[in-house]
């Protein structure tokens, strides 16, 4: 055992807390000083990297390569938020929050009002609600 996890994931949930808690547990008093000199934007750019290869392993249709780097993403990402918390910017509970908010949101033609019945009306409905959001933030301030 890791002294970041008590016991062998077993799901998407219980793997998913353990990523992240390693990605603290680099940044702590017994993890690794690089993780630790790194603030978020720092690891946020490494995304751009991995997402990269995530996309050309996809493109390859190299499902295993895939996965790999898709794991790389997700932990760049981790990583940034842990970082963030560190530094009293944001928690994963925020970013997850949000981002389902505005999922559901962005998604008017499904849990909304509007109608979409192709992916062009879908698109279309998307970056109509993104527009709104748009205008709404610039009023705001």
């Amino acid at each position: 055992m890791y002294p970041h996890w008590r016991k062998q994931p077993e799901n998407e949930q219980e793997w998913l807390q353990t990523v992240m808690a390693l990605a603290r547990y680099l940044r702590g008093p017994n993890g690794c000083p690089w993780d630790r000199e790194q603030g978020a934007a720092e690891f946020a750019r490494f995304t751009i990297g991995e997402a990269e290869e995530f996309i050309e392993a996809l493109a390859n249709a190299n499902d295993e390569h895939a996965a790999e780097e898709a794991g790389d993403v997700l932990f760049c990402v981790f990583a940034a938020i842990a970082a963030a918390e560190e530094q009293g910017r944001f928690s994963l509970n925020d970013a997850l929050q949000g981002i389902h908010e505005k999922m559901v949101r962005r998604h008017g033609h499904v849990f909304g009002e509007h109608n979409a019945d192709s992916p062009q009306d879908a698109v279309r409905v998307w970056n109509s609600i993104k527009a709104q959001e748009k205008r709404a933030r610039k009023e705001k301030g």
